[in-house]
């Protein structure tokens, strides 16, 4: 694409000078041709005309410069301009810069690799690698990755690794994919230069960064284990990326440089794949970027796509598949089938993990199986192939051959039919359903199956189900006789079909007595002579025919056989087939014996039985013993014959004697490596605007993963579900929210889940408004319960226990969970009832005294205590209510250090800071665990400041507290 974009440059830049009018007319008349043999006389026409005139001496350089672009656009249009081959490799030495740009242009699209002329253009590919002019080094390496072969590689290799250090960014870049082109043609010669990779991953310009990443992820790729260390420097150049401190020039469509991102996302899907250590390091940054993803374009959703894909193939943490999970919901309730289709596809990843989730989208897939894009449909039923299980393979594998029946891809054709006899095996329900699943998939599918799977079948026909019971085996068998005779007359049967019937009926056609043996030979004969083009189902027929014979004649019944049958026999007889001659003379022999002998010679079921195979071949020892008497010599094996070593070591000799004097062909000889083989890790933290160290602060939110997708239930990961939308999409498509469903192991200590908690507070809470429920078709509602293996799930729950509790649970169940996010592991709510520790209590032993005065301090360790406790639990018990702090200090008169002069005064200071103070400051002190110090010392101040002394119990308190 870029060669072609630099070609309508050029040929743009030569219209636009007006070099000439006839190249003009060239094209113009290309364009208005009406008919593609009225273009190829043009284009005849042109080839003539630069045959003569490219050849003439003395052409000006501007004009061959014009003849050389006409040569680009004949063979892009098609046609042979070899004949100026030759002078695009002379353009290439020229020194003007245009002439030579234009030279290697035309001879990348010219030649390949293997053609004679490139040896042509090595020396100068060498000399302008070392010119001082940058333009003129950028087109030697667009050659060089286009035009140098695994032989020639040696003889630029030193000059593309100078350039690795060029003060231009544009050919460090071009010389970092010059390398690695010489890595895909031949590993082993810059196997000593893939540390260059590594240092170039800190250049100070994003180009050559970006352009690193490539050879980087094919080495990757390779060996993931080399490449851990890289981990934290592809997160931080990712998170630099995220946050837009690349350039505005890297931007598309608004997106910080995607393309890049992309890339990054696909390394690091590589290298966090089973590794958790790795994962955690990732987590943070792929939530980001799914986050600040515009999904309203497609560079946006391409992004998006990326970092899905990464999160399902790394060590799957719970938060991170939930924001996958919400994103996949986007993509499936999208209008456009692109959309859709990546929807699906990242849904088949996820599954993998937690293959729940693709019940909250059952709508969503019947929708796109019953789309009429094909290749959305396509895509559906690989969805479908990766959730197939017992419960569901009937309409699974029905759909699928309903589908195959319909197209005519006969490559598409049999890749379902592969799949449709890969679920069968696997998870058929019973042996009669798989063998009425073959007979379809045989039918439709004609030759393009597996012959195979016609040997399986005859094996599962013949073998049973294996438990010994023969009623069941003779039911099995019955029923398929009964089908194949009735598919045997059908025309245009495939040859593989036609073989299993024929087999089947000879085996057990006659077995239950159900059909005679003439009905089921003139079946035979029948369908041989339909085919009788077809030796293979002839052969089969007539082996069919001698089974139903012999078993009549062993039987003690008269064979009758049909004219037909007779006439099939003597074609047979006189067949150009050695092998179908063979059967048919076994055929007439065999039906000559008695019957004592036939039922030894074709006994009855006896495929599955077990063959012995003597390895040592004893029954032979008689006529050895009887050799050797005779005076045979005994074998003598080959390793222990004499002369062999010295036959070999004389054709050794021989071989060394030729290769030493023959001519060598090996390529160039490999240069001395630049840098030492074993380096040490590059630190990637030496570009300062590039990949610094990533602050401490970003892994401070990172979740504990799961250690599998079985895993997500566990009580140590919990999601936020405060203020998450439960209903989405559109009026034909509704599902649970996705972080719902990843979450639903939050579980309480009463055995209620805080989500159900969270949920009934939204549906209790004013203002809600109820979304109607899309109604879904009976037929859809059928289809999902037969794939889904249950009823379409509803949006609303049954409330559980816990979710009947007052408002005042509700939201402190709420706010206890936002008070305890930013904890590293989320414990279960514990029992409100549960006593606190008081404060003011410090061990001492307790009075047994009951004094009759009334002690205002002591009643205030009191309040506190009260106060610490909810009006009703979480688990609803009922606390006595806290007595009024005004009564407290009713008869006492304010000191003259108290700032309040009036009762009111003391009034207000009671209610702000008493039982009936600031409903939101009590709550979160109510809900808090343990006690508050802060609260506590605001309380011993107002204590002192309304005259209230320490008791004789503990002079010291207050010292002891405020130090």
């Amino acid at each position: 694409m870029e060669q072609l974009q630099k070609i309508g440059r050029e040929l743009a830049m030569a219209s636009s000078q007006g070099q000439s009018k006839e190249f003009q007319d060239l094209i113009k008349s290309i364009g208005e041709a009406r008919s593609k043999s009225e273009e190829d006389r043009i284009i005849l026409s042109e080839i003539e005309t630069l045959k003569a005139r490219i050849t003439q001496p003395d052409i000006p350089k501007r004009k061959l410069k014009e003849f050389i672009l006409r040569l680009v656009y004949i063979e892009m249009l098609g046609h042979d301009a070899s004949f100026g081959y030759i002078h695009a490799v002379k353009m290439t030495h020229d020194e003007n810069l245009s002439l030579k740009r234009t030279g290697y242009l035309a001879v990348t699209l010219f030649l390949n690799e293997d053609h004679d002329l490139i040896i042509l253009i090595v020396n100068t590919i060498q000399k302008d690698l070392k010119s001082d002019n940058y333009l003129v080094v950028c087109a030697a390496l667009n050659a060089v990755c286009r035009l140098i072969n695994e032989e020639t590689i040696p003889a630029v290799l030193p000059q593309v690794v100078e350039l690795l250090s060029h003060g231009k960014e544009a050919v460090r870049k071009k010389a970092v994919m010059a390398l690695h082109r010489f890595y895909q043609r031949a590993p082993s010669s810059v196997s000593h230069l893939v540390a260059n990779f590594r240092k170039k991953l800190c250049d100070n310009d994003p180009g050559v960064m970006g352009a690193t990443l490539c050879p980087l992820f094919d080495l990757i790729t390779i060996d993931v284990t080399s490449y851990k260390d890289l981990v934290v420097s592809f997160v931080s150049i990712l998170k630099q990326i995220a946050e837009r401190r690349l350039p505005k020039s890297y931007d598309y469509h608004q997106m910080p440089a995607p393309f890049i991102q992309i890339k990054l996302l696909k390394i690091l899907a590589v290298l966090g794949n089973g590794d958790k250590r790795a994962s955690e390091q990732m987590y943070m940054i792929v939530g980001d970027i799914m986050k600040k993803c515009d999904s309203t374009s497609n560079i946006g959703n391409a992004v998006l796509y990326e970092s899905i894909c990464c999160a399902t193939s790394i060590h799957p943490n719970s938060k991170l598949l939930g924001s996958a999970a919400d994103a996949i919901s986007k993509f499936l309730k999208s209008d456009s089938h692109n959309l859709k289709y990546l929807g699906i596809d990242t849904l088949g990843r996820l599954i993998k993990i937690n293959p729940e989730i693709a019940e909250q989208h059952q709508l969503a897939v019947i929708d796109c199986l019953e789309d009429p894009d094909d290749t959305l449909k396509r895509k559906t039923f690989e969805l479908l192939y990766k959730m197939t299980k017992s419960s569901n393979v009937e309409v699974i594998v029905d759909r699928m051959i309903d589908y195959m029946i319909n197209i005519s891809d006969n490559h598409y054709k049999t890749e379902i039919a592969s799949r449709c006899v890969e679920l069968a095996e696997q998870f058929a329900p019973s042996n009669q359903w798989f063998i009425q699943t073959m007979n379809k998939v045989f039918e439709h599918a004609g030759d393009l199956v597996n012959i195979k799977v016609a040997h399986n079948l005859m094996r599962l026909i013949a073998e049973g189900f294996g438990e010994d019971d023969a009623d069941a085996d003779s039911q099995l068998r019955s029923s398929a006789v009964e089908s194949y005779l009735r598919i045997v007359g059908e025309p245009k049967l495939p040859s593989a079909f036609l073989q299993l019937i024929c087999w089947v009926l000879g085996e057990y056609g006659t077995v239950d007595g159900k059909y005679s043996a003439t009905y089921i030979t003139g079946k035979l004969c029948d369908a041989a002579e339909a085919h009788a083009t077809d030796d293979t189902v002839k052969a089969y027929a007539i082996s069919a025919l001698m089974k139903i014979y012999t078993f009549e004649i062993a039987a003690g019944r008269k064979v009758d056989m049909l004219p037909e049958c007779q006439s099939f026999i003597e074609d047979l007889l006189a067949s150009s087939s050695t092998d179908l001659q063979q059967r048919a003379y076994e055929l007439q022999a065999v039906i000559g014996l008695d019957p004592q002998t036939v039922a030894n010679v074709m006994p009855m079921d006896a495929s599955c039985e077990d063959i012995e195979i003597d390895k040592s071949l004893a029954f032979l020892n008689g006529y050895v013993q009887e050799a050797f008497e005779k005076g045979a010599q005994p074998y003598i094996p080959e390793s222990d014959r004499s002369g062999n070593g010295s036959v070999g070591h004389y054709r050794g000799q021989e071989q060394h004697e030729v290769s030493s004097h023959a001519l060598r062909f090996e390529a160039y000889e490999l240069p001395k490596p630049v840098v030492p083989t074993i380096s040490t890790p590059v630190t990637v933290a030496t570009s300062n605007e590039l990949v610094p160290v990533p602050e401490p602060s970003y892994q401070t939110e990172v979740r504990r993963p799961v250690s599998s997708g079985h895993d997500l239930g566990s009580a140590e990961l919990k999601l936020r579900l405060d203020g998450v939308q439960r209903k989405w999409g559109r009026s034909t498509y509704s599902s649970t929210t996705s972080s719902n469903s990843v979450s639903d192991y939050n579980k309480t200590q009463d055995g209620a889940t805080l989500r159900d908690v969270v949920g009934s507070a939204n549906s209790k809470s004013p203002g809600t408004v109820k979304q109607q429920q899309p109604e879904v078709p009976p037929e859809k509602q059928k289809l999902a319960a037969s794939l889904f293996g249950g009823t379409l799930k509803s949006e609303k729950r049954a409330p559980s226990a816990a979710t009947k509790g007052s408002k005042a649970n509700i939201h402190a169940a709420e706010k206890f969970q936002i008070a305890r996010a930013n904890s590293a592991d989320v414990t279960a709510i514990k029992t409100a009832s549960q006593s606190l520790p008081d404060l003011l209590d410090l061990g001492e032993p307790s009075v047994s005294t009951r004094t009759e005065t009334v002690d205002p301090f002591k009643q205030l360790e009191g309040l506190i205590d009260e106060d610490k406790t909810p009006a009703q639990g979480l688990e609803g018990v009922d606390v006595p209510k806290a007595p009024d702090v005004m009564s407290l200090y009713a008869d006492l008169t304010p000191s003259s250090d108290t700032p309040f002069s009036t009762s009111e005064g003391l009034a207000n200071a009671a209610s702000q800071n008493g039982h009936g103070g600031n409903t939101k400051a009590n709550t979160a002190h109510q809900m808090s665990k343990g006690p508050n110090l802060k609260d506590a010392l605001e309380k011993d101040a107002l204590a002192r400041q309304v005259g209230v002394n320490p008791t004789i119990r503990n002079p010291n308190l207050f010292s002891d507290l405020l130090g």
